[in-house]
């Protein structure tokens, strides 16, 4: 089978809304694809936290961790609260922290810290 009857057979296997469904999580993985905020996310998997905490988590700067944040904020993936002076991140949904999991996994089979079940 050649490759453009691989690509039509694709294509023609979508479901209706697909193309919306697939932009998003595209979306939502190209956030994923930066070391920062796989660090704030993979910390924020572990509960609520407020800047300083999760500056730490992720060896950033405070500014740096800030626009980051930010940014997770602006997709919805993470929700903010206010406690006194303090600004609290959480995760917006538990299917991030299995997300961000998942790829933590793959990684250490990529570099060996776990046996390949291929």
């Amino acid at each position: 089978m050649s490759a453009r009857m691989h690509l039509s057979a694709a294509q023609g296997s979508q479901q209706p809304g697909d193309g919306e469904r697939l932009t998003v999580a595209a979306e939502v993985l190209g956030l994923l694809a930066d070391r920062t905020r796989l660090a704030l996310l993979r910390r924020l998997g572990e509960g609520e936290a407020d800047v300083g905490t999760l500056t730490q988590a992720c060896g950033a700067s405070r500014t740096s961790a800030s626009q980051h944040l930010a940014r997770l904020r602006l997709a919805g993936l993470v929700t903010t609260r206010k406690e006194g002076r303090r600004v609290v991140y959480a995760l917006r949904h538990g299917h991030l922290r299995r997300l961000v999991d998942e790829a933590l996994g793959v990684a250490d089979h990529r570099i060996g810290r776990l046996p390949s079940h291929d």
